[in-house]
């Protein structure tokens, strides 16, 4: 990448973060976490390309639960564990159509919906190697620092302490689940697995690179170590295309059309296969538990900047990014 065509990208960015931060606050309905009551400001844009080179603008390097956002991490190392048949045996792939904590589930087939709302989340968990729960839970926070290029990053065991002491819903989807022989085991252990995940504390860069190291085929850009076998990557992309954006997912597939995953601290992370990542983070959250700023970030990006991926190559407008045979992009 030029020079020219990396300062053309941050300026776009940079535009995008001014033109939403002080913008739609009439449209949050709410702070998920009590922690985060008074960071309704903070607002960090990034993004990582599959050749390394990274972006950022705002607070970019504040540290942030993942929340469900882990769901994608999870679900890719219950698939590496399991391979594709036995995992879709055990959770589905179809949108649920309900909130992401609906006590609902797939009758025909026997299974959660899909692995990223919270009961396909916790089979995913329980579906990870491991002969405790710590093991576990080493297992899956090491694939997390692989996708993030982030050595660093462990779970926040204080969080950890509030949210299992609010788990009163995960674990009556998790004992019904149980009853229905679709967990077995220690209930309360597997939740732990799951909490710890959504425990984890990213910034909007390290972010930025889960979502290039899927773009990028399960390869980080930035290390090169391979946090996810290829064979797998389409099958994870596609959930979050599909499923990531809770009940609204049919909405962002139409407006918005990029493979993302959001969750209810304020994060969002969004792959373009072959090109990069984009992560946002803006605690200020819709009805449906999506960032409002995230959300309108996006839509930006798809209208304005042709990033949606069903666009055609003349409406593709941000930065180098192109269609094969498309014509050569200018300033917006």
């Amino acid at each position: 990448m030029s020079d020219a065509e990396e300062a053309l990208v941050q300026e776009q960015l940079e535009a995008l973060h001014d033109h939403h931060a002080d913008e739609h606050e009439d449209d949050i309905v709410s702070i998920a976490l009590p922690a985060a009551e008074g960071e309704e400001d903070v607002f960090g844009l990034a993004g990582t390309a599959v050749d390394g080179t990274q972006w950022t603008v705002g607070d970019c390097e504040f540290r942030f639960p993942l929340q469900s956002i882990s769901k994608v991490v999870t679900y890719a190392l219950a698939l590496e564990d399991n391979g594709r048949e036995t995992t879709l045996r055990h959770v589905g792939v179809e949108p649920s159509g309900d909130p992401f904590h609906s006590i609902t589930f797939d009758d025909e087939h026997h299974r959660p919906h899909n692995p990223m709302v919270n009961a396909g989340a916790l089979v995913a968990a329980y579906l990870v190697h491991g002969d405790t729960a710590d093991e576990k839970i080493e297992r899956i926070l090491d694939r997390m620092r692989a996708f993030a290029g982030a050595p660093d990053i462990e779970v926040d065991q204080e969080l950890l302490a509030d949210q299992l002491a609010a788990a009163d819903r995960n674990l009556a989807i998790s004992y019904l689940m149980r009853s229905l022989g679709m967990l077995t085991g220690d209930i309360e252990e597997n939740l732990r697995v799951y909490l710890s995940m959504c425990s984890v504390r990213l910034t909007t860069c390290e972010l930025s690179t889960v979502g290039a190291t899927l773009a990028n085929g399960g390869l980080n850009p930035l290390t090169g170590r391979r946090a996810l076998d290829a064979s797998h990557v389409r099958d994870v992309v596609s959930v979050m295309m599909t499923c990531g954006m809770y009940d609204a997912v049919g909405e962002w597939a139409t407006d918005v059309g990029i493979p993302a995953k959001s969750g209810v601290s304020g994060g969002i992370v969004a792959v373009m296969p072959g090109r990069l990542g984009l992560a946002t983070f803006s605690p200020g959250l819709d009805a449906h538990g999506n960032s409002v700023r995230g959300q309108a970030v996006f839509r930006e990006l798809s209208l304005r900047y042709g990033l949606h991926m069903f666009a055609t190559p003349d409406q593709t407008r941000f930065g180098r990014l192109r269609r094969t045979g498309g014509p050569r992009l200018t300033r917006a």
